[in-house]
């Protein structure tokens, strides 16, 4: 009897963050809420990319389809927000 793959990924607990389309906002703030111990090491080499060095770092990225490609893969272990323009 195999492990369910679903285990762990359902309930409240689970996080993936939303990316917002290029239109709706110009820069995002990118925090990094999980860590990247115990992932594949292209993952933790999207998170140094972005820029995000340490847990609990939070970033400000250009919302362009390259950035957006790299936070889809991390978006579990990421919270988006888009910055607001002043």
């Amino acid at each position: 009897m195999g492990r369910n793959p679903v285990v762990g990924r359902q309930g409240p607990a689970h996080h993936a963050a939303v990316i917002p389309a290029e239109g709706e906002a110009k820069r995002l703030r990118v925090k990094q809420i999980r860590s990247g111990i115990g992932h594949a090491e292209t993952m933790n080499r999207t998170l140094k990319s972005i820029g995000l060095r340490h847990h609990q770092a939070t970033v400000e990225v250009d919302n362009t389809a390259t950035m957006r490609g790299m936070l889809t893969k991390v978006r579990h272990l990421i919270e988006v927000t888009p910055v607001q323009e002043s």
